[in-house]
């Protein structure tokens, strides 16, 4: 009886985190965003929708779309690679920006109403922590 009891706990304790980590990424935003003097896009995800915006005085309406919920799991899985307090702290691996090589480039994570965002790093180039979440989030803009 009592492995009965552990084993139902078992289940029911695991399915509940992965519900609470689910409900705590659907509540989370997920902003990229790459700019120079010419060139702007922003990314934005939150709740399995995701939004790209080429328009940096926010005068048109950016494409909204919703994600795969295989696009999503992977978003998930990234996600909680992620140490959040980390995030400030990352240094950019390349300085390509400082000579206009590659455009400025920031990932912004409110998360629980507490907002973790990364150092200016290269359009391409993240740190290795959070590439994976970025080079994501960066599938999902069609590039011109």
């Amino acid at each position: 009886m009592k492995i009965i009891t552990v084993i139902l706990l078992t289940i029911f304790l695991g399915k509940g985190c992965g519900d609470a980590n689910k409900l705590a990424l659907e509540n989370t935003i997920i902003e990229y965003t790459a700019n120079t003097r010419g060139y702007y896009y922003q990314i934005t995800i939150q709740n399995q929708m995701v939004s790209v915006s080429k328009d940096r005085n926010g005068t048109e309406s950016p494409v909204v779309t919703k994600l795969s919920d295989s696009d999503w799991s992977e978003i998930i899985t990234d996600f909680k690679a992620i140490n959040l307090e980390e995030i400030p702290k990352l240094e950019a691996p390349t300085k390509y920006r400082h000579h206009d090589g590659a455009a400025m480039a920031n990932l912004k994570i409110t998360n629980q109403e507490k907002v973790y965002q990364s150092q200016t790093f290269d359009n391409g180039y993240p740190p290795e922590k959070i590439a994976k979440l970025v080079n994501k989030v960066n599938s999902f803009a069609k590039r011109e």
